[in-house]
Order: structure tokens, then sequence, then C-alpha cells
């Protein structure tokens, strides 16, 4: 029989200031991506280099906001920020198994199932935690990353949004799916940060326009991008990472889920002590 993990799976709730910090946040993250579509912006090489550093400062008190709203609310405490630190560290060391070689990405899938125990506003956290710390590990900090951390932060946020009714084998295969369509929405955000800023992208194989074109109808320049990501991207990188999650999900999934839950479970985590009043008599023990 399959237990209900409805209700104690999520582990830590998204409260009302909580919840208007991470959708302020999502929205400025989108605003990275796609403000290029909405303005006149000249391709060059590597554009978003020197503004890089300035976007990651400003994710880092965005982050801490979250942690601390979070913390006020009740919706995290110090031992879910113990987990966070563990699973951190532990995706950390997991991706330079893969190092994205033809796809291959094994950060995606514990990612994926934390924030489906410990809820979105954990599984936005750990997204860029994860992302950040691996990338110190192996030395892959660029102008890159802080896409990278938010486009892992909506992974794991989005994990905690799933259904919670859905249990068993239906879960299993709910997170596959899900597995398998923030891969390829990783590639698509994560082609969009950078494509409007090189010159030269069309192909030998592909005799249309798929660069970017500086004033061009947003929706034009859209279809030009949709084209270069399935022409670049989708048949490869985004494949071979839609296949990894399957894979990994299937194969350890069920005890991944198993083993969080039974941490969640003994941190006892959203569970308050409750107190009788000062001064009131203990209740006599009968004697019998």
């Amino acid at each position: 029989m399959s237990r209900d993990w409805s209700d104690a799976g999520r582990v830590v709730r998204i409260g009302p200031r909580s919840a208007v910090v991470l959708g302020l946040a999502s929205l400025a993250g989108l605003m990275m991506f796609v403000w290029p579509l909405l303005v006149r912006v000249e391709p060059q090489s590597m554009q978003h280099g020197p503004d890089a550093p300035f976007i990651f400062l400003g994710i880092l008190p965005v982050l801490i906001v979250i942690v601390l709203a979070e913390l006020s609310e009740g919706g995290m405490d110090a031992k879910a920020l113990a987990l966070l630190g563990v699973l951190s560290a532990v995706n950390a060391a997991l991706r330079p198994l893969g190092a994205g070689v033809a796809g291959i990405e094994t950060v995606f899938f514990l990612l994926v199932l934390a924030g489906r125990v410990f809820g979105a506003g954990f599984g936005f956290v750990l997204g860029c935690t994860s992302l950040f710390a691996s990338a110190l590990l192996t030395a892959g900090v660029g102008p890159w990353l802080p896409f990278q951390m938010l486009c892992s932060a909506w992974i794991g946020m989005g994990a905690g949004l799933l259904p919670r009714r859905v249990t068993g084998k239906a879960e299993i295969a709910m997170l596959v799916g899900y597995g398998i369509f923030v891969a390829y929405v990783f590639g698509f955000l994560m082609n969009l940060w950078f494509w409007p800023f090189i010159t030269g992208a069309e192909v030998d194989y592909y005799d249309g326009h798929i660069s970017y074109v500086p004033g061009a109808p947003v929706l034009d320049n859209l279809h030009r991008f949709a084209v270069f990501t399935l022409l670049t991207s989708t048949a490869g990188w985004d494949t071979g990472r839609a296949i990894t999650n399957t894979v990994a999900i299937l194969v350890i999934g069920p005890a991944v889920l198993s083993t969080l839950r039974r941490a969640s479970r003994k941190a006892s985590h959203g569970v308050l002590p409750t107190f009788g009043d000062i001064g009131s008599p203990a209740p006599a023990k009968s004697s019998r």
C-alpha cells in the first residue's frame, strides 16, 4: 500500500512574504533573459561578460531575503538549513561526474527530488546554492553562472509546486515527465541568455536566417531563436540531459525520495512545541 505523502512531503512551506519574494525574484530573473528581445541591442562577443558580476551581486541579496523570510515565517529552521548545505554539497560533488558532456548532467535529478520533498522555497534556494557550489568546485565561474543559478532555482521551485496528491508509481512517472520537460526548458533559456549577443549564428546545414536581428519584431526574433535552439541544442545537449534525468529518477528516484522523506520526519520540520500554562499543576498519575 502506498503512503500518502501529500501533507508530509511539504516540510518547508511558502508563506505570504516568501511567495511575494519568490514571485518578484522570478519576474526579475525572467527579464534578465528576455530584455534583448524587447529593446534594440547590437550583437557583440560576450556582451554579458561585463555585467554578469553585477547580476550575480543582485541575486545574492534576493537569496538572503528568501532565507530570512522563510526563517521568520517558520518555514525554514536550522535543520532545514543544514539539509540545504548537505544537499548543495552532494549536488556539487555529483555534477563533475557528467560535466555536461553530450548533455549528461547529474545535478538536476536530485534537485527535482529534493524540491518535490522539501517544497518550492527550499527547491528555489537549493537550485542556486547547488550551481554556485558546483561552479566553485569545477572552476565553472563565468558570465553564464547567474543564469544557470536562476534556471536551476526555477527547476527546484517547480518540483515543489507539482501536485501533492500523486503518489507511488504515478509520482515517479510525473517526476520523470517533469525531468524531461525541464531538461529542454533549461537548454532553451541557457541558449537565450547569449543568443542575441553572438554574431554569425548561421549554420551550414540550414539555409534560413537564425541570428538575432536588432529592432526586429519580438515574434520574428523568437522564431529565429527557436530554430537556432532546435538546430544547435535540442537534439543533442537537451536530449542527453532529458535521458539522464529519466534514467536517474527511474533507477534511484524511489530510494532517494524515501531517504529524503525519512530525513524530514526525523528532523520534525514544521512541528511546533506546545507548552502548558506556567504554574499549572501536572496531572496526577494514577496509582494503578
